[in-house]
């Protein structure tokens, strides 16, 4: 079983390479949730994820002959980072497997830190069958994201340092992927504090973890689908299944929707960037039943790239009715553009875009369709303008809405 003294030593060790990142006090979070909310920011760590503790401190204690054989893992992307960082530092080559949607900053990062990437399989789980099968080719030493007590060991790093800082935290919410952060910061807080609860927070469209808990013994998903690319991941790793089961209170899951939301939320009160994996501690805060407690929500990391992160931005002002398109009927005659245009503006409404069908009716004088995409303050001010639109007999009708 992992030790208090273990997880000391490890502390030690990681501390050469990784930030001590600094927990943040959320007014915003606090006041949504009636409980004293604290981030744990790894995505402010080195690598830009909590992933460089537990690949350091696991390669720190492989002997020479096997980081002179070669290191290998399989990653989403974080762990990547990790070992290829933590493989410099030992000047051992560093052999990475990632998944073909992993997105292009986390492949470009792995590179820059002088690892070898092969792109392989379309989750995790087809990443590591590749990668274990390149291990056994070559000779290499593989290291794996999640599955080995040492690298949970390492993880385990950031439940000291929430400790350090709030000796009398209540809740900590961590991510699951595979398991290893959740293995290393619950055995090592339950150690700390018999009393603390900690909660495991899945993607609803990964929830290997749930699924084995519930039926006793490590499950495998038949598929996984969600935008949190960090913790699609299909099967809980084997090894370390018994400290989840014994350590974990509770598993809460999170739909994609919830994420896409609290990116938002991140950059509007917190200006961080937060991947979606990230962000599951963060959605789970409105379903834990609990006031006035100290609650600590890791963010596990913020490698996201551009691309992604526009659509989850356009999503989410979409899903907060700060972007809508509203249809409505026109006749098709001068000046009625611009009498709607009028009504719109009184409103305090901004149009973005405008698609004018003519080609609606057979009659196009009795009418013609007006497509009207708009940025509103949000709910209330949305329904303002449509009520407005409705009065002035245009009969306004929600459209799906694409920017």
């Amino acid at each position: 079983m992992l030790s208090l003294k273990d997880f000391e030593e490890a502390s030690e060790v990681v501390s050469k390479v990784a930030r001590e990142t600094k927990l943040v006090y959320s007014d915003y979070f606090s006041e949504k949730t009636g409980n004293k909310v604290y981030l744990k920011p790894e995505n402010m760590q080195f690598t830009g994820a909590y992933k460089l503790r537990g690949a350091y401190y696991k390669i720190s204690t492989l002997t020479d002959e096997e980081r002179a054989k070669g290191l290998i893992t399989a990653s989403a992307g974080n762990h990547a980072q990790g070992v290829a960082y933590a493989a410099k530092c030992f000047n051992a080559r560093a052999v990475i497997v990632m998944p073909t949607t992993t997105p292009l900053i986390k492949v470009n990062r792995t590179k820059s830190y002088g690892a070898e990437v092969v792109l392989m399989g379309d989750v995790y789980d087809e990443a590591c069958e590749y990668a274990y099968k390149l291990a056994a080719e070559q000779g290499l030493t593989f290291i794996h994201p999640f599955d080995d007590p040492v690298v949970a060991t390492g993880q385990g790093t950031i439940a000291m340092e929430i400790f350090k800082e709030l000796p009398l935290v209540d809740y900590i919410l961590v991510p699951v992927g595979g398991g290893g952060l959740a293995t290393g910061v619950s055995t090592l807080a339950k150690q700390l504090n018999p009393k603390i609860k900690v909660i495991g927070v899945e993607p609803a469209g990964a929830s290997c973890l749930k699924a084995s808990i519930e039926a006793g013994k490590v499950t495998t998903l038949d598929h996984v689908n969600t935008i949190a690319d960090g913790t699609a991941v299909k099967t809980p790793g084997e090894k370390i299944f018994p400290y989840l089961k014994k350590n974990l209170d509770d598993i809460i899951t999170v739909e994609d929707e919830d994420l896409v939301v609290c990116f938002l939320d991140m950059v509007e009160n917190h200006k961080m960037i937060v991947e979606n994996s990230g962000l599951l501690t963060v959605a789970a805060l409105k379903k834990l039943e609990c006031k006035d407690k100290k609650v600590v929500s890791i963010l596990s990391g913020g490698n996201m790239d551009v691309i992604t992160m526009s659509s989850v931005v356009q999503q989410g002002l979409i899903m907060r009715d700060r972007i809508f398109t509203v249809s409505v009927l026109l006749p098709d005659k001068p000046g009625e553009l611009s009498r709607v245009s009028s009504v719109i503006a009184n409103e305090n409404g901004n149009v973005i875009k405008l698609e004018h069908n003519q080609f609606v009716s057979i009659n196009r004088n009795a009418a013609v369709e007006l497509r009207i995409t708009l940025e509103a303050f949000g709910t209330e001010h949305k329904e303002q303008i449509l009520s407005r639109l409705e009065k002035e007999g245009y009969l306004p009708k929600i459209v799906r809405t694409s920017v």
